[in-house]
Order: C-alpha cells, then structure tokens, then sequence
C-alpha cells in the first residue's frame, strides 16, 4: 500500500463519491484492523489506510492532493512518482500534510492524529473500539473477545415477510480438564423485513469469549439472500417472469398473479408481446424507500398435439392472414 497514491490505497476511483469512499475504508478497517485481521502487516497497512482516508474525507485536503497527481513537479522533492509523497517538506505522508494543514501519522486507531470524527466505528466493531488494547493488552487485565463472522443465507419470503431463524455454530471451547474443544450453540435469529443481500446482523456477545473477566465479541451475520430461478434482484427491485397464454397476451385484461409481494391483479395492456415489463410500484424489496416489481410478460403458445388443436392453428391461419415476417 506504501507506493499506491491514495485512491489506489481505498480502491477506489479518482471520481469517487464522498459516500464510496466512506464505504471503502469501512470495508478496508473490517480486513485490516488489528484487532480482526491475521495479517501480520496489518499495523501497517491500517496506517496506510488512515492516511489515505483522511485525506480524501477532507474536500480541501483532497483538492490539494489531486493538484498535487496532477503537477507532481510543482510540489517540490519527496514526491515519489507513485502517488505517494515522503515526509519532506509539505508532503503527503507520517510527516505531514502541506504547509498550513494540521499533520497527520501512521499511528492508526490510536488517536495519534487521526481524527474518526463523523465515522461510527460501533458498526464495524459492536462499540469495541479501542482495540490497541486487544493487540498490545496487559495479560492480568480483563479483554473483549474477539468477533466472529458466518455466513446466512435466507430465501425471498423472509426478505419480504421478516422470519425468525434457528443456526447452530462450532465455537472453540475448553473442557474440564483445560483441554481445547468444540461447542455447538444454536442461537435464534430474528430476520428483519426488507434486508438486502450483502447487509450484516449483529449479535452482541455471541462472539468468542473474553478473557479475564473481560466482555465476549460478537457475531456478525452476512446475509446472502438465496438464488431462485424465478426471480432477479438488483437492489431493492425485483424483477419475475411471468407466462400469459396468446390470447391473453393479445386481448389483454386482468388476470391473477402470485408474486414474492402476495397474490395481485395485473392488468395486461392488449396487443402485448414477450418482452414487456409491467412495473408494479411498491412491490419490490420492503426496505425503507421500498423497491419495484417488473412483471417480464413471456407468450407461451399451446402445444397443437390434437385434430382439435390443430384445426383451431389453421382457422388462425385461414382467418388472421398474419405474417410475422412481413416487417
């Protein structure tokens, strides 16, 4: 991360939004903080972040730095040509931050210049922040055990309904004798309605144990809403192929339809063909501002596998005079 300028330290783009670079760095402090990662580098790499982070969260501070990518000559010495400055003289970097900018370190979540004001570090950590006293704490002190993530996959209905689920976890554990074990746990979980894949559930406490005395970690549950065929997401819409049969397609009308959102009464505007996307305002993902359903009309022909049937084709064909082609 030392020779990668800032944007490529977050990865993100030069156009980057406010919002995607808060993002980023969240998603970069859950890998890379001391407390969670396994990274032996981690230290470092955290402080990279900071750095970075602090200075694209700043619309002056970033402004300057762009200038600075732009005419790295016009910055004086300590600009390395990879995006990252030394700590000369007005450089970006553990020294400082331009002449008049107040300086910021390497020195992570220590508060050693590092300012996390307008970032709830509680979502990322369940209101454990302080976690220098994880990585460097006193072994007769009490400390907080560390979180724990797993993976929960949920179908469209609770998504739409909310749900209540029942997850057994292996935990490490010690027996009697101060042996290392298992322990399974089965813990009940309550589904909230409109959750969207990706979004994570806290458990305060299910985390592994403290040590000490010391409070455990929790648990954060990935959600991961679960494939079906029938239905598309994309955010909060939800996209359904629906069939309607020639006739239905042709003279239109209403007609019922079972979607993820209840039983409805879709009305098809006549002359449709397959293809055609009827929205349904509202139908969509129930979140806050709640998502749309997009109803894809497909035509499916009857099968002319009878005297019957074939005779009802060619009375269309005699009658109807249609060529599909003739356009």
């Amino acid at each position: 991360m030392a020779d990668a300028n800032f944007y490529q330290t977050l990865g993100v783009a030069k156009t980057a939004s406010d919002d995607d670079i808060k993002k980023a760095y969240r998603k970069l402090v859950k890998q890379y903080h001391p407390d969670v990662s396994k990274d032996p580098d981690a230290d470092r790499k955290m402080a990279s972040i900071n750095t970075a982070y602090e200075t694209l969260r700043d619309k002056d501070k970033r402004a300057e730095y762009d200038q600075m990518l732009a005419n790295p000559q016009g910055f004086g010495g300590g600009y390395s040509g990879a995006g990252s400055r030394g700590a000369g003289a007005g450089g970006f970097g553990a020294g400082g931050f331009g002449a008049g900018n107040r300086g910021f370190g390497a020195g992570g979540f220590d508060g050693q210049g590092f300012d996390a004001s307008g970032f709830d570090f509680s979502d990322l950590f369940g209101g454990g922040f302080g976690g220098r006293q994880q990585t460097r704490r006193d072994p007769n002190q009490p400390w907080r055990g560390e979180d724990q993530h797993a993976r929960l996959s949920v179908d469209l209905s609770a998504v739409y309904e909310g749900a209540e689920r029942s997850i057994s976890l292996r935990v490490p554990s010690v027996d009697s004798s101060g042996q290392p074990t298992e322990q399974l746990r089965t813990l009940q979980v309550k589904i909230p309605k409109g959750i969207k894949n990706g979004q994570q559930i806290r458990l305060s406490g299910q985390g592994l144990a403290g040590g000490n005395g010391g409070p455990n970690g929790d648990l954060y549950l990935d959600i991961e809403i679960s494939a079906d065929a029938r239905y598309r997401i994309e955010e909060t819409d939800v996209y359904m192929h629906l069939s309607v049969a020639p006739w239905e397609a042709a003279l239109g009308g209403p007609i019922t339809v079972h979607t993820p959102a209840g039983t409805v009464q879709l009305n098809i505007p006549a002359n449709s063909q397959t293809g055609r996307q009827l929205r349904l305002k509202g139908k969509g993902i129930p979140a806050k501002i709640a998502g749309d359903l997009y109803v894809e009309l497909q035509v499916v022909l009857p099968p002319a596998n009878s005297d019957a049937a074939k005779a009802a084709y060619q009375r269309m064909a005699d009658e109807l005079a249609f060529n599909p082609r003739a356009s």
